[in-house]
């Protein structure tokens, strides 16, 4: 029996860490052991470590954001694009142009990184949204378009694969970049996901996402206070109630998981913890 084939054991009842006035969002752990976060309506970035809680960085509307290797941050402000911060917090510039080929950026919403290449970004509009990549040396080209909200983002580089919320369709895509964009197969259906039985528009809308080191997917699902575990060939393994009425997005911190979102927008926000027994994924 390979580690894939293990049964899922559902973490523990969520332990809320910090009740915030906005609703939080960008989950991310640092290059130690501090945990940043953004608050979109609170116009701020947080740094949280041992218990204490600071604002780490100014925004507009700071929604997703990555941490490169050499500690610099990549955030999506909903308002303005991709904007780098040096280690200080300090903003350097905004890194994504108005248009990407013919399609215009709107609404950047999360973001994920290839270290080595550049970084993926999604746009989050109803019916036309985009992902996008851009190289280090500010190339940027379409990656898929005509999404119906793309939103949370995660890459899996060893396997050339994207995965992406798409939040108005209730599921997962797949892109293998392996295959060129041209070709009809390059995106494909992951999963379809349980709607919520109030059949409310917002009460599905999968969000953020992140893989644990089983290449198991986690979605944070909006409306649904809870996260999806999904394996790896597109089966849901759980559902887990986060505690967050308004559940959007989750990282990894160590081998527990924790997770922001709130009970309103543009608020107030919460962030809260499971223990998951596993870490997340290191490509």
């Amino acid at each position: 029996m390979t580690s894939l084939d293990r049964q899922f054991h559902k973490p523990d009842k969520a332990e809320s860490l910090l009740e915030l006035e906005y609703y939080t969002e960008g989950p991310v752990a640092g290059l130690g052991s501090e945990f940043y976060f953004t608050n979109l309506m609170g116009k701020g970035i947080f740094r949280y470590h041992e218990g204490v809680l600071t604002k780490w960085a100014e925004g507009t509307q700071p929604n997703g954001q990555a941490i490169m290797q050499d500690g610099r941050h990549l955030v999506c402000d909903s308002q303005r694009g991709v904007v780098l911060y040096e280690q200080d917090g300090q903003e350097t510039k905004v890194l994504s142009p108005v248009y990407i080929e013919d399609v215009p950026v709107r609404c950047p919403n999360d973001i994920v990184i290839d270290q080595e290449n550049g970084f993926f970004f999604t746009d989050s509009v109803r019916d036309t949204g985009a992902v996008f990549f851009i190289d280090w040396e500010g190339k940027a080209k379409v990656i898929a378009r005509d999404i119906d909200y793309a939103n949370g983002i995660v890459y899996h580089k060893r396997k050339q694969l994207l995965y992406v919320a798409e939040s108005y369709k209730n599921r997962i895509l797949k892109i293998d970049l392996s295959i060129a964009v041209t070709s009809r197969d390059y995106l494909s259906e992951f999963i379809t996901l349980p709607f919520n039985r109030s059949n409310a528009v917002t009460g599905n809308l999968p969000d953020g996402l992140a893989l644990d080191e089983e290449e198991r997917l986690w979605v944070a699902h909006y409306g649904m206070q809870a996260l999806q575990v999904i394996s790896p060939q597109g089966t849901l393994q759980a559902s887990l109630d986060t505690g967050i009425p308004l559940t959007s997005n989750l990282c990894f911190m160590g081998d527990e998981v924790w997770v922001t979102g709130g009970s309103g927008e543009p608020g107030p926000g919460r962030v809260s913890r499971l223990i998951a027994g596993v870490k997340g994924f290191s490509d």
